[in-house]
């Protein structure tokens, strides 16, 4: 194993030094158990620690919460604690993906046309095409699928039409019919059927949040108020893709219920792979624009934004507040960075990697076998807290600032 190269910036001691943190992780639109976090973490946490030299064990959580894991760590010379609480709202997930293949087929022409109608969809091309790409793929495999269905049906059809007649339309429409639940049953190689309920839960409502949701990011707040209350030097919120809209919300609810004590631990904020633009450039996302507003002009809260080119799912080094036109004076956040896959990745990996759309997008999570100053495990489990780590750290010079959203309206004062 490498040993650890400690610089004196990463040495801290003192006050400015975590000895324990409370980590809560929200994850994107996910219908998997919450335990596959847990042996990611543990998996890739004892990759990146073998790689860079330092050490990370993980036992089982230690405070309440619904799901979690505890974390013991020696980083940069210091022995640090860290309990890491997943925020579940996988149940409502799962509840939005129990449509039949018709309904499915409903929800695209409904999705395209919301996003086509409302001009979302080209305002989010003149930022990244990447993403724009990845939501047009299930659109269009799911209407090849169709087409496959269509297309040996009727020729199912034909060939028994001249014994049959019109009754060859029953053994056509089965055919039909079992080619389609063929390619659903099998949506786990493709995820064509996932990322469809995805893009569909994000427009159904026009950009705003169901009912159920907003229960959810209430109850979210509140635990992550209570932790607040505690004797962590410092509470860090990750949000990862979708759930780094959801995070927004959460602590800007907090920050305008004065639920943030001034004199409580530090409280951080890590978005990752984020795709803000698919909520917030949608008509009634009034909500979300305002709470990225607020969020990114106080100075209660420390914010790094971290995505990369190579992650074809994420808005990559597009500043979440500033594109969605919402940008207030003076505002103090998001730190927009790089993770920059092409950089921290062996050319080996990178094109081991570089075609796995859906494994890149959770490479945040991961190890990196050439780590940069993003190291996921160090900043989860290291002794310094965000700000300290990024300070004086400059935003990346690729990122993109330009208000693109056509709608930007937002709710409240």
């Amino acid at each position: 194993m490498a040993e650890e190269q400690v610089t004196p910036e990463q040495s801290i001691c003192g006050a400015d030094q975590v000895r324990h943190r409370h980590v809560f992780y929200i994850p994107g639109y996910d219908p998997i158990h919450p335990r596959r976090y847990r042996e990611l973490y543990r998996k890739e946490g004892a990759a990146q620690a073998a790689i860079s030299g330092y050490e990370l064990s993980l036992s089982p959580k230690q405070m309440g919460g619904a799901y979690g894991w505890h974390v013991a760590a020696n980083i940069e010379g210091a022995a640090v604690s860290a309990d890491v609480e997943v925020l579940v709202w996988s149940d409502i997930v799962r509840d939005s993906m129990t449509g039949s293949i018709p309904g499915t087929y409903l929800q695209l022409a409904r999705t395209a046309w919301i996003y086509i109608s409302t001009g979302a969809l080209w305002r989010m091309m003149r930022l990244r095409k990447g993403p724009v790409i990845a939501a047009l793929y299930p659109v269009g495999f799911l209407l090849v699928q169709a087409l496959v269905a269509v297309l040996t049906g009727l020729g199912v059809f034909y060939l028994i039409a001249p014994y049959a007649g019109v009754l060859a339309a029953l053994p056509a429409l089965l055919v039909a019919r079992l080619i389609l639940r063929w390619f659903k049953k099998r949506d786990g190689r493709y995820f064509a059927y996932y990322l469809m309920h995805d893009y569909a839960f994000s427009a159904r409502w026009h950009g705003a949040n169901p009912a159920e949701l907003e229960e959810r990011i209430a109850e979210m707040g509140n635990t992550i108020a209570e932790a607040l209350q505690g004797g962590a030097e410092e509470v860090l919120v990750v949000g990862h893709s979708s759930g780094a809209h959801l995070a927004v919300s959460i602590l800007a609810d907090l920050l305008r219920a004065g639920r943030v004590p001034y004199n409580g631990p530090a409280l951080s904020f890590l978005s990752l792979g984020h795709v803000v633009p698919m909520m917030s450039f949608l008509p009634a996302a009034d909500r979300l624009r305002r709470d990225l507003r607020d969020l990114s002009a106080s100075e209660r809260v420390t914010w790094v934004d971290v995505t990369a080119p190579g992650d074809g799912c994420a808005f990559a080094l597009c500043d979440p507040v500033a594109v969605s036109g919402v940008a207030p004076p003076g505002r103090r956040g998001p730190l927009v960075i790089s993770a920059a896959f092409t950089q921290t990745l062996s050319p080996e990996r990178w094109r081991e990697l570089r075609w796995r759309f859906f494994r890149l997008h959770f490479q945040y999570l991961c190890a990196f076998d050439r780590p940069g100053d993003y190291d996921y495990f160090r900043i989860t489990a290291g002794p310094q807290r965000l700000a300290t780590r990024f300070a004086g750290r400059a935003p990346s010079a690729s990122r993109i600032e330009t208000p693109v959203s056509g709608y930007r309206s937002v709710s409240g004062p």
